[in-house]
């Protein structure tokens, strides 16, 4: 694997940070009048903005460069083509499949895909129209998601941008093992209408089953065992534990192996989004990520979405040294893409070393982390305005509201431009320190036309492929997450020391279990 900081493109860029650092964002607007329209680029009702960052036409010219020297569109085309571009577990990487109308991959995986998705559908929308009913005959009004990690953020987060005040089902999210989680949902729910998901590929995730087996004990307690089979179904590929567990076969809705846990919502594992609004939306919902695809997979690199997002990142990463992004939505209804983001690019490029087990020249991943505008103004903004140290910064803003009351929208963008503005320009001819914002700090501005499901997908698969990009970048996997398996297996060992008398694996923890059984008994 090369190593991109060898090329003399890296040298070049060290060059353009140079150039950057006796500079200002609030000169590079004084000296190009049309570096906002240089700077953004749109497709199909979404643009990104990247005048505020501390960049230069030039710089950007070369970061694109040095993304094509760095393999990009190889690794690209590979995923799409359904190479076992997981190399660290021999996988293809084929999430574009499931959302695939047009053959841009393999045909026989979308054409699985399709299957599972219409199965899916059906499912989804015979529970919204009464036509599937609890064990008693009762219509459910309640569905309730238990999974972790993949099984829960990106669903989650869907579920939550476009469920409407209408909708003849709601349905909550369960990740978190502690009982604080399950019980908090379960709040005020009646066992005859409510519908479980165990959104687990091989149904043995630790967490997981445990809500589920303690979701199962609440509804047969009211129910019995035979209510088992009516309101429990299994995303998962493991019919044969799901049948243990009581689940039937035509309940259990599975999902290839090359579709991983981060990149799973448009799967099975997004049965949650359909129920939530519809199965029509929720393959709306997968159109739009298919539109981002298709741009991301045939737009030159100097205009594709994706790539231009990854190069700014390196350049802030790498070559103005920030080590965190905040991802700051000015829409409520996005209150969980920051939550969502996080595991899908932390997860991913939290890696350090490359696909073929040498260190990593830089450091390809970095706190990402974010709260919705106006609340996050009132909250950490305060450190990214007057902060010794700089934050890299994401706004997101719709141009369409999502309600009908008068006022609110524009006061909600005004914030956000404002806030952006303010981070480039600072504050101008304030001698006081106190008061005094230096400005000169990176953001872009990201804008949907609509926050509807088609925009939702390509918003989404967007970062995606960015992630993708990055990855290919760096030559490492962003595909596996061995450090994530690290803590399962640490866990056991420590169950065990907590539940009984078994010694601690290791005696770093042996204090601890110690007093927590003391304080427990």
């Amino acid at each position: 694997m090369n190593d991109i900081t060898k090329s003399p493109l890296w040298t070049r860029l060290e060059g353009e940070r140079d150039a950057v650092a006796t500079t200002t964002l609030a000169a590079m607007f004084a000296d190009d009048p049309g570096r906002a329209e240089t700077l953004t680029q749109e497709f199909d009702g979404l643009s990104v903005d990247l005048a505020r960052q501390r960049l230069r036409t030039e710089t950007l010219s070369l970061l694109i460069e040095l993304a094509r020297e760095g393999g990009v569109e190889a690794k690209r085309d590979a995923a799409f083509a359904g190479e076992l571009v997981n190399a660290t577990e021999g996988r293809a990487v084929l999430h574009m499949a499931l959302r695939d109308f047009s053959g841009l991959t393999s045909a026989a995986a979308a054409a699985e895909a399709k299957g599972q998705r219409d199965a899916v559908i059906a499912f989804a929308d015979a529970v919204r129209d009464g036509r599937i009913s609890s064990n008693g005959g009762a219509r459910f009004t309640h569905a309730v998601n238990i999974g972790i990690g993949g099984s829960h953020l990106g669903p989650f987060t869907a579920a939550t941008a476009l469920t409407g005040a209408d909708e003849p089902l709601e349905v909550r999210f369960v990740a978190n093992v502690d009982g604080v989680d399950l019980s908090t949902q379960l709040r005020g729910l009646d066992p005859e209408t409510t519908l479980f998901m165990v959104a687990s590929k091989t149904f043995t995730t630790a967490e997981t089953m445990a809500n589920a087996r303690s979701a199962r004990d609440w509804l047969t307690a009211a129910l019995g065992e035979e209510a088992v089979a009516a309101h429990f179904c299994a995303l998962s590929t493991n019919t044969e534990a799901a049948a243990a567990f009581g689940i039937e076969a035509e309940r259990v809705f599975p999902f290839a192996d090359w579709v991983g846990g981060r990149f799973s919502l448009w799967s099975s594992i997004g049965l949650s989004i359909a129920l939530a609004v519809g199965g029509q939306a929720f393959e709306a919902l997968l159109r739009g990520a298919h539109a981002m695809d298709r741009h991301f997979k045939e737009a030159p690199l100097e205009k594709n979405l994706p790539v231009l997002l990854a190069v700014t990142d390196l350049w802030n990463r790498v070559f103005q040294g920030l080590a965190a992004r905040a991802v700051l939505p000015y829409d409520e209804r996005l209150r969980m893409l920051p939550l969502h983001l996080q595991q899908l690019e932390m997860e991913s490029n939290g890696k350090g070393v490359t696909l073929g087990g040498d260190p990593v020249a830089g450091p390809p991943g970095w706190v990402v982390f974010g709260s919705t505008g106006t609340n996050g103004q009132h909250s950490f903004h305060q450190l990214l305005h007057q902060g010794p140290e700089y934050v890299a910064a994401e706004f997101i803003g719709v141009a369409e509201p999502g309600h009908a009351l008068p006022g609110h929208h524009e006061m909600l963008l005004a914030n956000m431009l404002a806030q952006a503005e303010a981070l480039a320009m600072g504050t101008i001819g304030v001698s006081d320190p106190h008061r005094r914002c230096p400005g000169n700090r990176p953001s872009s501005v990201i804008l949907l036309r609509r926050l509807d499901p088609h925009h939702l997908g390509m918003l989404l698969a967007l970062y995606e492929h960015k992630v993708m990009a990055e990855g290919a970048i760096w030559g490492i996997n962003s595909f596996d997450q061995f450090g994530v398996e690290l803590g399962k297996v640490l866990a056991g060992p420590l169950l065990d020391a907590l539940a009984r008398d078994a010694q601690p694996g290791h005696p770093a923890s042996a204090a601890s279990v110690a007093r927590l059984k003391h304080w427990r008994e």
